[in-house]
């Protein structure tokens, strides 16, 4: 069976995809049967053979996944997109378990507010505003500090040399 894949070329950290026809079974960095183009996913550029692909296409190859949805991507095929990362059935099970603890979470958390969905929603609708007042309070609250703070600073540094030339006049005498 036949099939369209990638390639990677280029450097490390610099990737670079050949799009080549080749036995499914062969390895892509291999003998292949031809070149269809270029990808170059960071600058996005592709550079294809439309007519050879549809043709080869149409003697019953098959594109990988990813090769599949960058076609589409470009508008060169017109078809559904197909899912070109699969998921362990390890992975899946962890983030059902973590799924699973975090509805009883949610369940304990329900029954203690014991209100129907539409009051608890008219509620918080009439909070908000008194929520935003708070928060303009709080942001007004460390300016007037920090002007408070300042004044005590400016009182204290004019009163202390007052103090001091006072009491070298009382030593003097």
């Amino acid at each position: 069976m036949l099939a369209i894949k990638l390639s990677r070329t280029g450097k490390k950290k610099q990737p670079y995809y050949r799009i080549l026809v080749l036995e499914k079974s062969k390895d892509p960095w291999g003998d292949y049967k031809e070149l269809l183009g270029n990808y170059n996913p960071r600058t996005k550029e592709l550079v294809i053979k439309e007519d050879r692909l549809k043709y080869w296409i149409s003697v019953g190859a098959q594109m990988s996944n990813t090769l599949h949805n960058l076609m589409i991507k470009n508008s060169i095929i017109d078809a559904k997109p197909k899912k070109s990362v699969t998921i362990s059935k390890k992975r899946t099970a962890k983030i059902a378990k973590k799924n699973e603890a975090k509805e009883e979470a949610d369940k304990k958390a329900a029954p203690a507010d014991e209100k129907p969905a539409e009051e608890a929603v008219e509620e918080k609708k009439e909070e908000a505003p008194k929520e935003e007042a708070v928060e303009e309070k709080k942001e007004e609250a460390p300016e007037e500090k920090v002007e408070e703070k300042k004044e005590e600073v400016k009182k204290e540094k004019t009163e202390e040399p007052k103090e001091a030339p006072e009491e070298k006049v009382e030593e003097e005498k």
